[in-house]
Parts: structure tokens; C-alpha cells; sequence
């Protein structure tokens, strides 16, 4: 809710706290799952035996989705500190890398159904909270 008073041109804090609510959100499940992705990722490299071995991927093998997690982990590590510094360049940037997290979970389902499930619906809601509340705290009354 937004509220400016008659003559002074203020803006109430409360769509300022729910922005910054949503912004702190993001930016601990994107630091949250860049540790996980990291791990993930270096595990699959190592043929770790936390991933089921006979599993069909739709894209590549289990190396190829050991990369790509490892490689979106180290920029969601970035990703995360810009969200924290208030960057607009890391709102946007996450939005995207959000994203490829997103559609990696889901090619890769086989691999862990339920942790790609729950990973998957956790990046749906980082999107909406970067998409929705990302520019609300700069909003100014002149």
C-alpha cells in the first residue's frame, strides 16, 4: 500500500519493506541454490554416487549437466551479491539465470525428480520476486 501525504511527498514504507522482503528473498535462494548448484554440479563431474547412474537424460549425459550446473552456480554466486548491492544489471542478469536454472531442473528431472521439482518451484517464485518487486524501491515522488 502507498500512501503520500498532502505536502510533504512521502511515501509510506510499506511497498518499500514488501519490495525489499522479496528482494532479500531472492537474493538468499539464488546464493542458496548457487551452493547447491556448485555442489551438484562438481559431484556430477566426479561421477558421484548421489546421482542415479543408469538415468536417460534428454539433453547430453550426466558431465554435460554437471557443467551447466556448475557454471550457472558460479554466476548465481555473483548474481546474489549484485541483488544485495541493489544492481539493476543483477535484477535482470538473475532473471535470466533463474531462468536457465529453471529449464535445467526440468530437462534433467530424471536425474532427481523431487530436488528438480522443488528447485524448479523455488526459481518460479525468485522470478516473480525479481520480475514484480525488483524497481519498487527506487520509486520516487518529486
Amino acid at each position: 500500500m502507498v500512501a503520500v501525504s498532502a505536502g510533504t511527498d512521502r511515501i509510506q514504507v510499506d511497498e518499500e519493506q514488501s519490495s525489499s522482503g522479496w528482494m532479500t528473498f531472492a537474493g538468499v535462494i539464488i546464493m542458496i541454490a548457487a551452493v547447491l548448484n556448485i555442489i551438484g554440479g562438481i559431484s556430477a563431474i566426479g561421477d558421484s554416487k548421489f546421482w542415479i547412474a543408469d538415468t536417460k537424460f534428454v539433453i547430453s549425459d550426466l558431465h554435460g549437466y554437471g557443467w551447466s550446473l556448475l557454471i550457472i552456480g558460479v554466476i548465481e554466486l555473483f548474481v546474489a551479491f549484485g541483488i544485495w548491492s541493489g544492481a539493476q544489471w543483477a535484477r535482470w542478469t538473475g532473471v535470466f539465470i533463474v531462468s536457465l536454472n529453471l529449464i535445467s531442473h526440468m530437462l534433467f528431472l530424471n536425474a532427481n525428480a523431487t530436488w528438480s521439482f522443488l528447485a524448479a518451484l523455488l526459481d518460479i517464485l525468485v522470478i516473480y520476486g525479481l520480475a514484480a518487486h525488483g524497481g519498487r524501491g527506487q520509486a520516487r515522488v518529486d
